[in-house]
């Protein structure tokens, strides 16, 4: 572990100038990433309960994106390198880690966000990462070390918003919006994988092939201005009915707010049901208060990573559930985009563009992504 190592590294927010404040004009993200050479971690005695993983594969997703940006939630300390999921191989571990927890050797996934130094979820795009223990997880034989790569951005996002906070089941009618992205498309398969009945919205046609193979019962367009809102809100209330929900989705998990909450969303949802405001890829609205209360509606936050981190034990038989729909094909397994190292910023370039759909993959080792 001597020998410098490559990571990705970022020096400078693309979207804040130096004081910290929005420029007018953000940077391209490449102008604020590159690959560099730097000195891997390794174990020191005060690390008895962390472990060294060699990454074969690291996710990147919209979030990653953004905080590169300097417009994420949680913004690291310059300069930090990006990523938040890794899929590889143990290569070491401290003395405190048992045998029957983690051997070196085994493919584990590892989520830094529920590390204490993790940073914010960071860390992940090096072809080495110290992370805490009960950060890392044992995959199953047969799941492709690329398909779990995307586990944290995408399904612990979903699996939260679903069961943790909307508890949905087979009695339940889920809707979901930018459904073709990570996060949307996890909920379809995780929400179908529960057996809730799910109507799917993208910003365009072009966009509803994913989440239809992923088993959306219905794809509907919600398109761009409020015209559209209006048409993709009758057509979610006829599809709910047709569906045998006439009051509407008892959960619906929000990646996009902007205007559509208002529009759209809010009307779809029956009485008492839950919206989880995941993210706000069109932005951020005001929220009117009257109109939740006329719908008696619950407006929640989901943010997966404190309850995680207070909950561990749960978490890690939610992630065994996630993982275990995997393994029952009850979930596909997939890596619908992968970015070998030297090219990372293509990764990075589908979300400035607009172009990210699915589980985006950036493979760290090129000879080890066909075998793992």
């Amino acid at each position: 572990m001597s020998r410098a190592m490559r990571a990705v590294r970022c020096h400078r927010f693309a979207a804040l100038d130096k004081s910290g404040k929005p420029v007018p004009a953000p940077s391209p993200i490449r102008d604020v990433l590159r690959l560099e050479d730097v000195p891997p971690p390794t174990l020191r005695g005060e690390d008895k309960h962390k472990v060294l993983i060699s990454t074969h594969y690291a996710g990147i997703q919209y979030p990653d994106f953004l905080q590169a940006q300097g417009l994420y939630q949680i913004k690291p300390n310059l300069p930090y390198t990006p990523g938040m999921d890794v899929a590889g191989i143990v290569v070491d571990k401290g003395s405190d880690v048992p045998d029957d927890q983690i051997r070196v050797g085994d493919r584990v996934y590892a989520n830094t966000a529920l590390c204490p130094d993790g940073g914010g979820g960071t860390g992940a795009l090096a072809e080495v990462v110290s992370v805490s223990s009960r950060a890392v997880f044992p995959v199953p034989d047969g799941l492709h070390l690329s398909s779990v790569a995307n586990v944290g951005r995408n399904y612990c996002a979903a699996y939260h918003s679903l069961k943790v906070i909307g508890n949905a089941g087979p009695d339940d009618l889920v809707l979901v919006d930018g459904a073709s992205g990570g996060v949307g498309m996890a909920t379809v398969e995780l929400a179908k994988a529960m057996g809730a009945k799910v109507i799917a919205g993208v910003s365009h046609a072009d966009k509803g092939t994913l989440p239809g193979a992923a088993g959306a019962d219905r794809v509907l367009v919600y398109g761009r201005d409020r015209d559209a809102h209006k048409k993709f809100k009758a057509e979610a209330k006829e599809a709910a009915a047709e569906l045998g929900h006439p009051e509407g989705a008892s959960l619906i998990v929000d990646v996009v707010h902007g205007d559509l909450f208002q529009d759209a969303l809010v009307s779809c949802l029956k009485p008492l049901g839950k919206i989880c405001l995941v993210g706000f890829a069109a932005g951020q609205k005001p929220i009117k208060p009257g109109l939740l209360l006329i719908k008696e509606a619950m407006v929640v936050g989901s943010l997966w990573g404190r309850w995680a981190r207070e909950n561990p034990q749960q978490f890690r038989s939610n992630m065994n559930e996630i993982l275990n729909f995997m393994v029952d094909g009850k979930i596909e397994p997939r890596a619908d985009n992968i970015f070998q190292l030297e090219n990372f910023i293509k990764a990075f370039e589908l979300f400035e563009q607009n172009k990210g759909r699915g589980n985006t993959v950036v493979s760290m080792n090129a000879s080890a992504q066909s075998k793992l």
